[in-house]
């Protein structure tokens, strides 16, 4: 996935109110810029390390800029390494729906038809995708973004505590004990992780959710990403520990 236009740089002076982000341009002056992720962001705000933005040059928007990118410092082996994340929750689902229709979620291939936001369940929610093919039985997908990395590869979700995310869980159970098919995709945006685990420490009922929600049959799969200031591809299956 191409981004729109070419991406603006500065430097992060911090995140505030959930929404909203200051940042340092080169030539000194400061903006405010929307921040379109709503989760705790926890090891991903560095102050002075590199920020990219897409400016929609929309004069309706009071803060017409969005943050997509930053530059993440993750220590490997003991060493400190610079990687990037996609901070943009709001890509991962056209990041995994461009993996499906070009075919490079191995596991989800046989599928024809994508639906996108379908009503399903008995908590009144919304399944991101719906894939559908003669045949077989329907199979859901849900997904979650993850970019809480902790070092040497590894990456967890969620970085705050999800009530929204077990109740998601549950719904992906109650499909598979009805004879359906559910998958749970965890969208990695960072190159600072090559393997996903469940945050025990951060949110233990969720994590026990997943694993509850495995034994009864739902599919847990990890996309990582190539990730540059032009684009950004879901592009290789990630493993997925302790389940």
């Amino acid at each position: 996935m191409n981004f729109e236009k070419n991406l603006q740089f500065g430097k992060l002076i911090s995140r505030y109110k959930r929404f909203m982000a200051d940042v340092e341009l080169e030539d000194g002056n400061q903006i405010t810029i929307h921040c379109p992720n709503t989760g705790s962001m926890k090891n991903c705000l560095f102050s002075g390390k590199k920020v990219w933005f897409l400016d929609s040059e929309n004069p309706k928007r009071k803060y017409p800029c969005t943050w997509e990118l930053a530059e993440i410092p993750v220590m490997f082996d003991g060493e400190e390494k610079m990687t990037l994340a996609g901070l943009n929750t709001g890509r991962a689902n056209k990041l995994v729906e461009e993996a499906l229709r070009e075919k490079r979620v191995e596991s989800l291939t046989e599928y024809s038809e994508i639906r996108r936001e379908v009503k399903y369940g008995e908590e009144n929610s919304r399944i991101d995708f719906l894939l559908q093919q003669e045949g077989l039985p329907d199979c859901y997908v849900e997904v979650k973004s993850v970019t809480l990395a902790m070092g040497d590869g590894l990456g967890l979700f969620p970085d705050a505590v999800t009530s929204r995310g077990t109740k998601h869980l549950r719904e992906l159970t109650s499909i598979v004990e009805n004879g359906g098919r559910a998958v749970l995709l965890f969208c990695v945006q960072h190159t600072g992780i090559d393997r996903v685990a469940a945050a025990e420490e951060i949110d233990p009922v969720y994590a026990q959710a997943l694993r509850d929600a495995v034994k009864a049959g739902v599919e847990v799969i990890a996309m990582g990403a190539d990730i540059s200031t032009e684009a950004i591809s879901l592009e290789r299956v990630l493993p997925v520990l302790n389940l």
